[in-house]
């Protein structure tokens, strides 16, 4: 039984789909208006891990990741480049997925485009308008109408009442509103706006940003749908927003269960450019994606992260203990009997592991049953069958599903087996010298030799 923590009941709840065997995921994309930083991809990460894990689990999951392209960040830094608000987004659009693949974070299966799907929008407000829920000002802004929706800020726990700074949270959202709490639903074209507007009923201009995830969500997913993640920097006020204008169009529940990941510092403080503690990956490309995906995913979602460079230095000595188990696994010679016990540590490793898992994805336990599994399997592990190695290795490969962290490329290249070869030669004629030069000369091509009774092993540092 899966169970996660739905910061809507600020508890943790048994997880029932809405369809059975099926899971309608949304999750914020980026505002794809500059590289992604570190705190973003710890969102995704912990996306990803719900994901991979709710599949491992037997669910058919249908995620949907928005990309807001269209906003005064895009538009004012679009104009900066003397790029079209298509051209300038497109770029960071691709950088983004990029990033994405580098870090093993599987694609969404639908990453719509708010600019396209401004007719939705339009529509989706014009019921708001229509039900009372929404206002039009003179200068043809529209405004949602909080003092309307008796929930508003049931999931930031916040009284509307006690409201006094703008509930939309972004200055562009400062216009001749009613009310100071109201939100922009859509904006009158101004100049500054250049060749971005849209001809509509509601009038030349474009979306507010709230309502582009209202609208994105429920053409994919229907309402209500399952689950909607984010950071917690969200859940006041865009997903305190989202609800409102949702439940308020259409009667009935947005969301049922809300996931948010929180913070992530740089050695104990906010990050920040002027702090000089502003990470995207590609300032951090001297280390390799795959520990940067673990040192972003070893941290329980709802545990402030502290993301220090030297602990990230580290990373690879663990990883290296899954890449070594793993080929140790492949080089079993088959020529043992079948040991029973090898199969009561499956059972437990996985028991263990889906035990934490199930937990809200309590990812620190779920490392220690692995860890555990391994420990115990390197005991036995000259005396392991093929067939006993094999089933450890396919059992490492669903927790791999999941994880995403102990692939390694198993090919080296030609270039380096012929020294390899060549320090074998070496060794038989035992030319002890020539053979720890090749060492060494291995080493600084980044690869290191193992040498066993079973013959010289190489892989890669």
């Amino acid at each position: 039984m899966i169970k996660i923590y739905n910061t809507l009941t600020r508890k943790k709840e048994e997880f029932k789909p809405v369809k059975k065997g099926e899971v309608g995921l949304y999750s914020c994309g980026p505002t794809v208006y500059n590289y992604v930083h570190i705190g973003n991809l710890r969102a995704y990460i912990f996306v990803d891990l719900l994901k991979r894990y709710l599949v491992y689990r037997g669910f058919k999951v249908n995620h949907v990741m928005n990309i807001t392209d269209v906003d005064d960040k895009t538009i004012r830094d679009s104009q900066k480049e003397k790029k079209s608000l298509k051209e300038f987004t497109e770029f960071y659009t691709k950088e983004f997925l990029k990033d994405l693949e580098k870090l093993n974070i599987l694609p969404a299966d639908l990453m719509p485009r708010a600019t396209e799907s401004v007719d939705g929008m339009v529509k989706l407000i014009k019921v708001l308008l229509a039900k009372g829920f929404a206002y039009k000002t003179e200068k043809g802004d529209i405004y949602f109408k909080i003092s309307k929706f008796k929930d508003y800020g049931k999931l930031a726990l916040i009284d509307p009442d006690k409201l006094k700074q703008n509930a939309a949270g972004r200055l562009e959202d400062e216009y001749d509103k009613e009310d100071a709490r109201d939100f922009a639903l859509w904006k009158n074209y101004n100049e500054t706006d250049g060749d971005v507007f849209w001809e509509t009923d509601l009038g030349k201009g474009r979306p507010g940003w709230h309502i582009e995830c209202s609208v994105m969500s429920k053409q994919a997913l229907g309402q209500p749908f399952d689950i909607h993640t984010g950071g917690v920097d969200l859940v006041f006020p865009h997903h305190t927003n989202e609800i409102a204008q949702s439940e308020c169009a259409y009667g009935k529940k947005f969301v049922n269960y809300w996931l948010h990941n929180e913070h992530l510092l740089v050695n104990g403080q906010k990050m920040s450019k002027s702090k000089g503690n502003f990470y995207t990956l590609k300032d951090l490309k001297k280390y390799k994606p795959e520990a940067i995906r673990f040192e972003l995913l070893r941290t329980h979602y709802r545990t402030k992260l502290d993301f220090r460079e030297d602990e990230l230095e580290q990373i690879p000595n663990t990883l290296q203990k899954f890449y070594d188990f793993m080929i140790k696994l492949k080089e079993a010679d088959g020529n043992c009997k079948k040991i029973d016990s090898v199969d009561s540590l499956i059972d437990k490793a996985k028991e263990d592991f889906e035990t934490a898992m199930d937990d809200d994805l309590n990812i620190s336990s779920g490392l220690a049953a692995i860890f555990e599994f391994m420990t115990e399997i390197n005991k036995i592990m000259d005396k392991l069958s093929k067939e006993d190695a094999k089933n450890v290795k396919d059992t490492m490969n669903s927790f791999d599903s999941v994880l995403s962290i102990m692939k390694q490329e198993d090919e080296i290249p030609a270039e380096i087996m012929k020294v390899v070869k060549e320090r074998e030669i070496a060794r038989k004629e035992l030319d002890w010298a020539k053979s720890d030069r090749l060492r060494s000369e291995l080493n600084k091509l980044g690869y290191h030799v193992e040498d066993s009774k079973k013959g010289s092993r190489v892989k890669r540092l």
